[in-house]
């Protein structure tokens, strides 16, 4: 992960730590890479795994390190922590504390106006909290530890709320009193007091928004509030002195209730958008019953260690991942996959936290526990999408960072033209207040991290893990499919269905197979495994294991050379062999051979069994208009069996994983979007290189990792089920943009033309914000 090109010149030695180093020699060439940068001297130390780097210029970013690091082929470890953030009121707040935390050296900063946090990334050990903190509070704003962001920002507590709607309600009477021809129905004295009260006491947050905004070379929602209201009670004022009755006392503070108002909704409206993480968050229980020093103890779940022992009864939620030492139970998953059928488990079958106990009692030995568990890797993938940036929220960040200084050129504007034309200061002074009441950048910054919120939340429910919101956008422009067969379309559980040998006996090749085989994580080498198993085979000790993603495996056993793998590979068999694989690849059998010493000694035919929902999924997907292709390192014949079995109309056999990535380059060449889905190691090439990659939650590490959404089904089906959530969240984003932009292009010359008054003003600006986030919470009612 690079740090953000923004990001200014390094003025003091830093340490960057380096993994992947296995010899001095690695050391020397990421110096040598490193001191190629201008005025960059850095020293690598291959003890303590570390380069440390001293900058002589005023302009290299951090991420030029970084990146020159990593294309020498080492990683740099990186740290990141997820800060809420209190006294933000709209997006140019946001904008203005991403750009003070990315002056900060060796970071990397994302701040999230909707869910009102800031992401922090930096090379591990670099992290400095009380720098950040620090940061954050001069640029005017605080923050606080994640857990209790939620009910205590500033925006949520109602005391100040409450202080400015009791001394704006009077002004009710006053403003009845004006529709009638009546003025100053309510002393001018009272109501200069009770607008000062307003304007200065809950106002006040307005003052101290806009004196940091304008201290950081920008402005926002409080600058315009701030403006417009001090000088409507200016104003107010001084016509109050020179004995007029033509005063606004009522608006100043009608405006500062509304937009109190409006935030505090949008607030509790933006809470309900992030509700995927609580519910999340309450899905695991905080005791659990763990048999210490011969007993059974109720423990809260932070005192459970590895190891542990703990009891899960009829109705219980799991507290930790775990696999069963004794019991029966049916388990509820939802959570995790999203299938509302409970799964029947038994001895050593695997348990995870956040799911329930529906039938029966077990005992569990806690395996994995706290942050480790998979139920809180979810909440971080779903807490890491929900805070990032979608592509399309460019075009609305670059309209925002532009925005307040427009309208207050156009309110200057306003103002000058209305009383040149009107000849009225006090009319002029109104449409201009109006102007800037009006015009707030609240809805634009809220239009796309609501909606995706809601879409990754909804995501995460039904058991699909978006990486980021780029993957959630990216997936509804797909137009073709690359699907993997074993693991994908298939089960992934092949089993042994025929051996023929030539020069050793059945049994002997299953152990040789299988001793081999055993190195791997294939789903083949599972099923050789369990043949063996199966004969009370015991496995070899085997050598010098080479491996050829997509070929085979070569070994030594008892210093001779084995091959297993393609036929086409391993050997080149004689035409009566040929013969015989090919009437076993016809049968829909996966043939491997086996050689000794460039020998061949047997094959063996292994058969999978095609899911049941693939079929439909494919025709579904066929349907939105996608091409599903299906790519196999199985021979010519298994893969067209399992083609037409599934309707697949177009397949590539034999392909490896190289072979793989270069046909979705060549597609997205002739100008295709294209996903992958795969589940195993030889399937990363292909998931990197895709515009976006489906990774099966069974599969390997490699491909969870490297994949931009993960299905916890283990089913294609919920392909189509992330395509559809997709392009239902693209909608809503699309829906808010409007709506953000149409408001402010018929608000703000209506507000020019004096055809809205300052309170309605106030009010549509309110309702703006409130309207694009509730339309992000209609999204709840996509179904898969």
């Amino acid at each position: 992960m690079g740090i953000n090109q923004n990001n200014p010149s390094i003025s003091a030695p830093i340490d960057i730590p380096i993994e992947g180093m296995t010899c001095s020699a690695c050391a020397l060439r990421i110096e040598k890479a490193l001191n190629r940068l201008d005025g960059i001297h850095a020293s690598v130390n291959f003890a303590n795994e570390s380069a440390q780097i001293l900058n002589n210029t005023q302009n290299l970013a951090i991420s030029k390190l970084i990146t020159a690091i990593e294309k020498t082929g080492y990683v740099v470890p990186m740290s990141t922590i997820e800060i809420p953030i209190q006294g933000m009121t709209c997006t140019a707040c946001a904008a203005r504390l991403e750009k003070v935390l990315n002056r900060l050296p060796n970071i990397e900063a994302q701040v999230n106006f909707a869910n009102e946090t800031a992401r922090i990334s930096a090379p591990q050990g670099s992290l400095q909290l009380d720098l950040i903190t620090s940061a954050i509070e001069k640029a005017g704003f605080s923050s606080a530890p994640i857990d209790t962001q939620a009910n205590d920002s500033k925006e949520t507590r109602p005391w100040a709320l409450l202080i400015a709607a009791v001394f704006t309600l009077p002004f009710l009477l006053e403003m009845g009193g004006m529709l009638l021809g009546r003025h100053a129905l309510i002393p001018l004295p009272l109501q200069f007091i009770f607008t000062t009260i307003v304007q200065f006491i809950p106002g006040l947050r307005f003052y101290r928004g806009a004196y940091f905004a304008l201290k950081g070379g920008a402005a926002n929602m409080d600058v315009l509030v701030a403006l417009g209201t001090t000088m409507a009670w200016a104003y107010s004022v001084w016509a109050w002195q020179q004995g007029r009755h033509d005063v606004y006392f009522e608006s100043s503070a009608a405006i500062i209730s509304l937009v109190m108002l409006g935030k505090w909704l949008e607030s509790r409206a933006k809470q309900k958008t992030a509700g995927a993480i609580s519910e999340l968050l309450a899905l695991q229980p905080q005791t659990a019953r763990v048999y210490r020093d011969n007993q059974w103890l109720e423990l809260a779940i932070n005192r459970i260690v590895l190891g542990d022992r703990l009891m899960v009864r009829d109705g219980e939620s799991v507290a930790v991942d775990g696999k069963i030492l004794s019991g029966t139970a049916t388990i509820d998953e939802a959570m995790l996959t999203g299938e509302s059928i409970p799964v029947s488990k038994t001895i050593n079958d695997p348990v995870f936290a956040g799911t329930r106990n529906t039938q029966g009692s077990i005992t569990i030995q806690a395996t994995s526990i706290g942050s480790q568990t998979q139920l809180a890797a979810i909440i971080r993938m779903v807490r890491q999408a929900q805070g990032s940036k979608a592509p399309i929220q460019q075009l609305a960040d670059r309209v925002a960072a532009i925005f307040v200084p427009c309208v207050l050129a156009i309110s200057v504007l306003t103002f000058a033209i209305t009383w040149f034309w009107l000849d009225s200061p006090s009319t002029a002074l109104i449409h201009a207040i109006a102007v800037f009441v009006i015009a707030c950048p609240c809805a634009l910054g809220l239009a796309t991290p609501t909606a995706i919120m809601v879409g990754v939340g909804l995501g995460a429910k039904h058991g699909l893990l978006f990486r980021n919101a780029s993957a959630l956008e990216l997936a509804s422009k797909i137009d073709t499919l690359i699907v993997d067969k074993t693991g994908t379309l298939t089960f992934g559980k092949p089993e042994v269905t025929e051996i023929r040998v030539t020069s050793s006996t059945e049994d002997e090749l299953i152990q040789i197979a299988a001793s081999i085989e055993a190195h791997s994580q294939h789903p083949l080498a599972h099923a050789l495994l369990a043949a063996a198993t199966q004969r009370e085979l015991a496995l070899i000790e085997v050598n010098d294991i080479q491996s050829e993603a997509g070929l085979g495996i070569r070994a030594k056993i008892s210093n001779i050379s084995y091959q297993i793998g393609r036929p086409d590979w391993v050997c080149a068999p004689q035409a009566d062999e040929q013969a015989q694989v090919e009437r076993m690849s016809q049968a829909g059998q996966t043939v491997i051979a086996v050689a000794s010493n460039q020998q061949l000694i047997g094959f063996i035919g292994l058969k999978d069994t095609p899911r049941p929902a693939a079929k439909a999924a494919v025709q579904s997907l066929q349907a939105a208009g996608i091409t599903v292709i299906m790519m196999t390192g199985d021979n010519q014949a298994t893969a067209s069996a399992i083609a037409d079995s599934l309707g697949i109309k177009q397949f590539f056999a034999q392909t490896s994983p190289k072979d793989k990535a270069e046909k979705i380059t060549q597609l997205q060449a002739a100008g295709h979007k294209v996903a992958m889905a795969g589940d195993g190691i030889n399937d990363a090439p292909a998931l990197a290189v895709a515009d976006v990659s489906f990774a099966m939650q069974s599969g390997a590490s490699v491909a969870i990792e490297t994949a931009d959404i993960t299905l916890m089904h283990n089913d294609i089906h919920h392909v189509a089920a992330a395509i559809s959530l997709s392009k239902a969240t693209l909608r809503k984003i699309r829906q808010n943009l409007f709506f953000a932009f149409i408001y402010n292009v018929i608000g703000i010359p209506f507000a020019a033309l004096g055809l809205l008054s300052p309170i309605i003003a106030g009010a549509a600006m309110a309702l703006s914000s409130i309207s694009v986030v509730s339309n992000a919470l209609l999204l709840k009612r996509w179904k898969a």
